[in-house]
Order: C-alpha cells, then structure tokens, then sequence
C-alpha cells in the first residue's frame, strides 16, 4: 500500500505474537522494527497448537508447508493412578493429515520459520528494550534502555504477559491480571521419560503432573491450586523450581523422579494461571497484540494462535482503513473482543474440569473416560 512504504513501526518482543505481527505490519508496507530485551527471538518453550482461525492465517503468510511438515501427533492420551496403571484413555487418530484444522508444532520450530521468513526485511534490535514512551501529534517518541531515542508512527506490544509495554503505557500489571486460582511450571527434559506421541496425566486433587512425549523429548508440567496468589519474583527462577519442589514433594506416582528433572533441567517456567482483561487493547498509537493485551492462560490451549489471529485482525483492519490507526484500532478492538471473551472463559473452565479436579470424584470421572477419536 503506497500510502504506507514512509511509515514506521516498532514492536516490542521477538515472541510468536510479535513475529506474527512483522509479517503482517511489513507486507502492508511497513518500514518494521523489532526490539527485544533477550538475544534472540523467543523460540524456548513447550509446544504449541495452531487451530482454528489461525490454521488459515498460517496458509495466507504462507507458512503452512512448513508448519505441516514439522507437525507433531500425539496419538494417546493415558490417565494414571498411583501405581502407574492406566484407568482409562483417550485414543487420538493417529494420522495427523487427516487432521484439517490443527497443527502441534514445537515452539522452536515455529519461530525458526517465520524469523527466516522476516530477517532480511525486517529490523530487529536485541538486547535491548523500551524505557518509555512520549507520543506527539505526528509520530511516538521511544527512548530504549541502551540509552538512544527513535520516533514511530505506531508501537505494538506483543512482550507477553508481564508486558513492559502496557507497564509503561496503560498502567501497573495487577490492574489487569485476573488470577485463575492456579499455578503450573513447565520442564523440558531432553530424553523420553514415556513412549513417544504419547501424554501422561497424574492428579491427586488440587494437583497435576502431565507428561508429554515428543521428538526425542519430554514436557513435564506440573499444575497446583492456590486460593491465594503467592508472592515471588517472576525473574527468580530458583526459587520458582523451590515453590514445585515444596508443592509436590512426597506425591506419588514418578513424582520423586520428575521433581529430580525439575532441578536439572536447563528449560523451566514457572507462572500463575491469570488472564490479562482490557477495556481496551489500544490506547494512541501503541496497541497491544497477544499475552499482552489478552492472554487467556496456557489452560487455553490458544496462546499461539490467539497470537497469530490477533496479528492479522490488526493488520486487515489497518489494511482496510488505508493505515489510519484510529478507526483500525477501533475496529480491532471491536472485531478481536468477543473471541478474546469466549476462548478465556473456556480456559478458565478447563483448570478445574480437566487439568486440576479438586476431588477424588472428579478425578476418577474423568480418568475412567476411554474414547477414540
């Protein structure tokens, strides 16, 4: 779009939301500049599932190939007691083409693809990040962390969940942070710890282990209800790896020899299950797009592809108004919303009806299902 090629953009976090973001802002004709506080993009992190509206989104950026080719299939899903007896299953189809409408891609993979994609056309600024933000009648003025200063036409947010973005911009975290009640870690163990294409659940109530097997490697998720939130500092991982470890110690199952796992492993996280809930997800020109401005917690199963969705709302709604952020913006809002409303409420069912049942009644109803699909 002509009236486009002499704007710039820069989106804070090389994440799945903010590569998803450049490929859009840049094929509309963006000049794209991408800032992100770590070295490289974002490409740690358990697996991710792209269904769908974004299982569409992926064929118009021209991604889909790829992301098929690399896909996973988990073909089993097992419940476990105690005595690692399996009380029921549910058995996946096992042919991952005959699956239309969704991808399990490792998260690696995906952000691989679509940096090679963006890399030649796009900017990005690592180790670095912004410090403040001061918009003007024409353009938004930047001042990073490094010390230097740069004006935009528009800033996007796409710097997840504890979003320095919406800090800065629309106000303190805990002002939009919706605590669901729960907390999960995530480790990645470099080996199988269980048969391939295969999950494992174990759950006494109030408390989750999930196992994930793929690729020569396994996800080990531990989930657990708290009434209240605890505090702890986001950035300490050592004391997150000590809230697991004290939170599960003496279950049983392979509880003992995953919590090992936890303690070694060079990938873990560690957070709450919350949402982030905005009046608006736009505020000038700043807009935020993904974990930022709407996350619906990993109970979803969404957060990539509310990513990619909330990417390409923007960018057709920007499209469609010939760049004029004011009524793209508005339209994003009012477009995005009811989706943002409806994937966050199933979320927050999930915790209690299929990650963490809060009764042993609950827990061997749910165990005791044997479906095939």
């Amino acid at each position: 779009m002509e009236s486009l090629k002499e704007k710039s953009v820069l989106i804070s976090g090389a994440s799945i939301a903010g590569l998803s973001t450049a490929y859009w802002m840049n094929r509309l004709g963006y000049k794209v500049t991408v800032v992100e506080l770590s070295d490289k993009p974002r490409i740690a992190g358990a697996a991710i599932d792209i269904k769908g509206m974004a299982f569409d989104i992926s064929k118009r950026m021209g991604i889909f190939e790829q992301l098929k080719a690399n896909r996973l299939n988990v073909e089993k899903i097992e419940f476990k007691n105690a005595d690692d007896i399996s009380e029921g299953s549910i058995v996946l189809n096992e042919d991952p083409e005959s699956t239309d409408d969704e991808i399990e891609i490792e998260r690696d993979q995906f952000m691989n693809i679509l940096f090679d994609k963006l890399k030649n056309d796009v900017e990005f600024i690592f180790n670095n990040s912004i410090t403040a933000l001061n918009e003007t009648q024409e353009k938004i003025d930047v001042s990073f962390k490094n010390g230097s200063q740069r004006s935009f036409d528009l800033v996007l947010g796409c710097d997840g969940i504890h979003s320095g973005v919406r800090r800065i911009w629309f106000g303190e975290e805990k002002e939009y942070s919706h605590f669901l009640g729960a907390y999960f870690s995530i480790t990645i163990a470099d080996k199988l710890l269980i048969k391939q294409k295969t999950m494992q659940m174990y759950n006494v109530p109030d408390k989750a282990v999930t196992l994930n097997a793929y690729n020569q490697k396994t996800d080990i998720i531990f989930c657990f209800f708290s009434e209240k939130e605890i505090t702890y500092d986001y950035r300490d991982e050592n004391q997150q790896r000590k809230i697991i470890l004290k939170q599960f110690e003496g279950q049983s199952w392979r509880t003992a020899e995953l919590l090992e796992e936890v303690q070694n492993s060079e990938f873990f996280y560690f957070d709450k299950f919350c949402q982030i809930k905005m009046p608006s997800l736009t505020k000038g020109r700043v807009a935020l797009i993904g974990d930022a401005g709407y996350c619906a917690s990993p109970a979803a199963g969404m957060g990539g592809s509310l990513s990619m969705i909330g990417a390409a709302t923007l960018a057709d709604a920007l499209e469609k108004y010939d760049g004029n952020f004011t009524l793209a913006f508005q339209e994003y809002n009012q477009n995005l919303r009811p989706f943002i409303e409806e994937v966050q409420a199933t979320a927050a069912l999930n915790i209690t009806e299929n990650f963490i049942p809060r009764t042993e009644e609950a827990i061997r109803q749910r165990n005791t299902q044997t479906i095939s699909f």
